[in-house]
């Protein structure tokens, strides 16, 4: 209950931890994709 408040008060602490959950997003995906294209044994 205290997060949703510190949010309320102080919304700039939104975007850099959208900005990391994205990042972490994107780095996870791009690996799958490296994974995908790098197994000789993918079917």
């Amino acid at each position: 209950a205290q997060n949703i408040r510190s949010i309320a008060t102080a919304p700039w602490l939104f975007m850099p931890g959208l900005a990391v959950v994205i990042a972490v997003m994107a780095l996870n995906l791009l690996g799958d994709g490296l994974r995908d294209a790098a197994d000789p044994y993918n079917k």
